[in-house]
């Protein structure tokens, strides 16, 4: 079996928050082991609430902060306790395209500035007629006129801004790009455009991409597998089809009973989550989602699930669906 591009191993990230009134820190579970593979030209959505923690594993498998806990490996090959000197040319091979593609780049650069610093700091062109030549292939890539390299992010739709985000991260031909909530921000018509050129640049130069984000709907036109977070932790893990026609876990079954439906005249029950998300720094014992669940019995308020095959390829962390 082939090693997998991106291999995360109980992922951790905890952060602490203060001291108990007897001197106790408190630790906030942002990620409470994470575990998860991506293979080359793969897309594995992250979703969830927001504060599930998604972000933080983005981030953590970006190494833009050290983990508490767990393993990231990339090729194999560990780089969460690498330090920076040597963590720096793996640097290239891992991008990401943030949510706001206005706060994610520098008012004062050109966009052919902002294209050409990777490309010069990883020492990936040779002269300006190099630079200036790679610059308009990406900016081709990305659906961008030549001349936009000369202008300033200010004179850019959200929609034109996020495709500069895209090119800057495609500039060191990177094998893993992290998509952080990359289409939130933007216009549905811009989002179905935007999503559309990220499905076509993974097929042309076969990068994967970890997309993460809130919205079912949007993940369902990219993915090839989804992985749903709750509460710092992954109750649900499967291919695509598996996850919307079959979910098993009830924290799923009620993010996609949200999902918009196209046709006026369908129905489907709205499954409504009572109460608030549990604060990271004070789960409840047994299964996390247990105060909140329609279908919770003592064996969840006691012992918490581990995440565990029902089928090939398809993992959750529920009592009922083990039975």
């Amino acid at each position: 079996m082939s090693t997998p591009l991106l291999q995360v191993n109980d992922l951790k990230k905890h952060y602490v928050s203060g001291r108990s009134i007897i001197g106790k820190s408190r630790a906030v579970r942002a990620v409470d082991g994470v575990s998860f593979v991506i293979d080359r030209g793969e897309t594995l959505a992250l979703v969830g609430e927001s504060g599930c923690g998604k972000s933080t594993v983005g981030k953590a498998v970006l190494r833009l902060f050290d983990i508490t806990e767990g393993q990231i490996l990339l090729d194999g090959k560990r780089i969460d306790d690498l330090p920076e000197q040597a963590l720096r040319p793996l640097r290239r091979r891992l991008q990401v395209v943030f949510q706001d593609p206005f706060s994610s780049l520098n008012p004062r650069l050109t966009v052919g500035e902002a294209i050409g610093e990777p490309l010069r700091n990883f020492g990936l062109v040779c002269g300006r007629a190099d630079s200036r030549r790679k610059i308009a292939e990406i900016l081709d890539r990305v659906r961008l006129p030549e001349g936009a390299a000369g202008r300033y992010p200010h004179e850019f739709s959200g929609g034109q801004r996020q495709r500069i985000g895209i090119a800057r991260a495609l500039a060191p031909s990177p094998d893993l790009i992290v998509c952080d909530e990359a289409v939130s921000a933007l216009d549905v018509s811009v989002k179905a455009q935007i999503i559309n050129l990220l499905k076509d640049l993974q097929s042309e130069l076969g990068m994967a991409l970890l997309f993460i984000s809130h919205d079912l709907a949007v993940v369902e036109n990219i993915s090839h597998r989804i992985a749903v977070m709750y509460l710092g932790k992954i109750v649900e893990m499967a291919a695509k089809t598996q996850i919307f026609t079959k979910p098993r876990h009830p924290y799923t079954q009620a993010l996609l009973s949200a999902v918009p439906i196209p046709d006026p005249d369908a129905k489907r029950e709205r499954i409504i989550l009572r109460g608030d998300v549990p604060s990271p720094s004070a789960p409840p014992p047994g299964c996390h989602f247990h105060t909140r669940c329609p279908y919770a019995f003592d064996r969840c308020r006691k012992e918490e699930p581990v995440l565990r095959r029902i089928q090939s390829g398809h993992l959750a962390a529920c009592h009922l669906a083990e039975d």
